[in-house]
């Protein structure tokens, strides 16, 4: 069981307080978080903070901010692609953010070193153009009062209504917030390693031995397993319907570029080898008939689902930025639980375990076989 330190203050003030401590004492170098852009009235994105007056009531972070511009996952690891930070910085990430960037290390594409890692257990975020129409501010009261009762507001994303992993793993120190009634006026962190111990060393706190896994996060459970099974239901996965589904697609790529586990530099899909030449166009058209543009869309969503159903961590940054509408989320998030359920692999729950598509067993060329 990790050792919980409860400390008398609302979550949001706990958290800021603990952050502004660390820069503080220099125990950290800098803090990623969200934070304000261009002023109170601008937009929100993550950020390197090193100033502590950012996380004053009034300053520029706002860690807990139910808003994920950007995956932190794909973050991470463009900070710490080419070697590990140089020293330490504290990162406050959904718990499908440290999936992603876990299963973003196996692939050798980050390094865990001098990270400390916060996450909290997640009431799930507002849809992208919920912040950029301006309504994020409106919303926050309803959505902290979901919080504490151990419910999800209605307006946040889909797959976050519907996500079962919204207890953080991996993370160093874990924010108590779903189902948390006194939420206002006191915040439990969970110190869950030695270097989450190591750097609260000295804040002011009761130390306790309590469960992270309540009554509210329990029924917390059974409600996204309802809704869960209602969302999967709407969507068909069968050859054609997909066929049908990503017919939509009007090959932005979009989806790719927010997803975090598209990491690939250089996409075959974005590449030359994937551009008709006029003599394809050619044939195609003399052998069909017509030829939708841009072409191979379909060969694309199926192409992507292929490759990253097994990692999927069901962020729903895809479905946000389709601009055709495609429930992209919904339909990798349920191929994706049913790959994952095969492999028995969860991903980012262990940065030991191996990623299924990088191993082969011989027992499996006879499964295939048959």
């Amino acid at each position: 069981m990790p050792e919980g330190l409860k400390i008398n203050k609302g979550a949001e003030d706990a958290v800021r307080g603990l952050l502004r401590s660390l820069l503080e004492s220099g125990r950290v170098n800098g803090v990623l978080a969200l934070g304000r852009t261009g002023g109170a009235n601008g937009g929100v994105a993550y950020s390197l903070f090193t100033d502590p007056g950012a996380f004053v009531a009034d300053g520029a972070a706002l860690p807990l901010l139910p808003f994920m511009p950007a995956n932190a996952g794909g973050l991470l690891s463009r900070l710490t692609l080419r070697e590990p930070l140089a020293g330490p910085v504290a990162a406050v990430v959904k718990p499908c953010e440290l999936r992603a960037f876990i299963e973003l290390v196996k692939r050798s594409q980050g390094s865990l070193d001098n990270l400390l890692l916060i996450s909290s257990t997640c009431g799930g975020v507002y849809p992208l153009d919920v912040g950029a129409n301006g309504g994020l501010k409106e919303r926050l009261p309803r959505y902290w009062e979901a919080v504490k009762q151990g419910v999800l507001d209605d307006d946040v994303r889909p797959t976050c209504r519907a996500c079962m992993q919204f207890i953080p793993d991996n993370a160093d120190i874990t924010v108590a917030l779903v189902g948390e009634e006194d939420l206002d006026t006191q915040c439990t962190l969970f110190l869950n390693t030695e270097k989450g111990a190591e750097f609260v060393e000295g804040l002011e706190g009761t130390s306790l031995s309590d469960e992270l896994e309540t009554e509210q996060i329990k029924r917390s459970h059974g409600q996204r397993a309802a809704y869960r099974e209602e969302l999967f239901a709407g969507v068909e996965v069968g050859m054609q319907e997909l066929i049908r589904t990503f017919g939509r697609c009007i090959g932005c790529h979009a989806c790719k570029t927010v997803c975090p586990i598209c990491y690939c530099s250089l996409c075959y899909f974005d590449s030359q080898d994937c551009e008709y030449l006029p003599e394809i166009y050619e044939s195609e058209l003399e052998r069909k008939g017509g030829l939708r543009l841009p072409p191979n869309t379909t060969f694309f969503q199926l192409g992507r689902l292929a490759h990253v159903s097994v990692s999927c961590v069901g962020c729903g940054m895809c479905t946000d930025v389709c601009p055709a509408d495609i429930p992209v989320s919904t339909i990798f998030s349920k191929v994706g639980a049913s790959v994952q359920a095969l492999f028995d692999y969860q991903p980012g729950k262990d940065v030991t375990e191996e990623i299924p598509l990088m191993t082969f067993e011989e027992e499996e060329l006879a499964q295939v076989a048959t």
